[in-house]
């Protein structure tokens, strides 16, 4: 558009678009994970499994089975069952997290270990790129960002999810996945963030995809010797950038702004020259 003293002609403008050993053999030394409660067996000279990991609040259960009297005694005084025979059974819980070495008193050769372990934090994930809610201009080009950590272990991988279909499991750092040539509509994006320890967290965001209206200028006014002002249509929720020239050929942005509705107001109160030029231009999807 041509910023003169009088009327200027409406000029159509650019657009820019990217896109877990039995009597003595059947003691086993292999940790086991319990979600509540872990089962521990007192046979005749043995406990099994021998050594059992769990979690913080979570509880052990002791069945003796043999015909001998035995005990499960903390080896630092935590707990004692005492003697005990066949049927009989001994439950401790652990509210701390640790290592509790135990042995039975009256075979001190019989000995087994409770470990304890703290709750796993979940990871946290946010999708950083593009804010929930955006609206971009179809066909959608972009990537799909996210930021990730554990505060007690660390990240594994993050799995990108376009409604249920997968885009992608990235396990450093940065976390990207590229998206394609969306037709307009509503788009539903997750990341969903794995630690360590096996805990997951799942980050969700919507996106609008629309197809941008053509751009037109019009009802160019002077207003003053310096401003001048002018309509342009545009799609409401995209982002136009405002460009002016004095040859047509060196442009200099304005402003950039994300339209509200389908017909946006500019206003240049800096419109010295004469002739002057504008243009508006679509900017790219983020």
């Amino acid at each position: 558009m041509r910023n003169t003293q009088s009327s200027a002609p409406v000029a159509r403008l650019f657009h820019w678009m990217l896109a877990g050993l039995a009597a003595c053999a059947f003691a086993s030394s292999r940790p086991v994970l319990a979600s509540s409660v872990a089962n521990v067996s007192i046979g005749d000279f043995f406990f099994s499994p021998s050594a059992v990991t769990i979690n913080v609040n979570d509880q052990v259960k002791w069945t003796w089975i043999g015909s001998v009297g035995h005990t499960t005694t903390s080896n630092t005084g935590l707990w004692d069952s005492g003697v005990r025979g066949n049927g009989a059974t001994f439950v401790s819980t652990f509210t701390t997290a640790g290592s509790f070495p135990y042995h039975c008193t009256v075979h001190p050769f019989m000995m087994g270990t409770i470990t304890v372990q703290a709750a796993n934090v979940p990871p946290t994930i946010a999708i950083t790129n593009p804010p929930n809610g955006s609206v971009l201009a179809s066909p959608a080009t972009f990537t799909l960002g996210a930021n990730a950590s554990d505060t007690d272990g660390s990240v594994t991988n993050v799995l990108f999810l376009q409604g249920m279909t997968s885009l992608g499991n990235v396990q450093n750092s940065p976390y990207l996945a590229a998206v394609h040539n969306l037709a307009a509509g509503d788009y539903t994006f997750s990341a969903v963030a794995s630690d360590n320890g096996g805990a997951k967290a799942t980050n969700e965001i919507i996106i609008h995809v629309v197809t941008p209206t053509p751009i037109t200028l019009g009802k160019p006014q002077r207003l003053s010797p310096t401003s001048f002002e002018f309509s342009y249509s545009a799609t409401a929720g995209l982002r136009y950038i405002v460009q002016r020239s004095s040859d047509l050929t060196h442009w200099t942005a304005l402003t950039t702004n994300d339209a509200t509705s389908g017909s946006e107001i500019f206003l240049d109160q800096s419109a010295t020259g004469n002739p002057g030029f504008y243009r508006v231009g679509l900017l790219p999807n983020p």
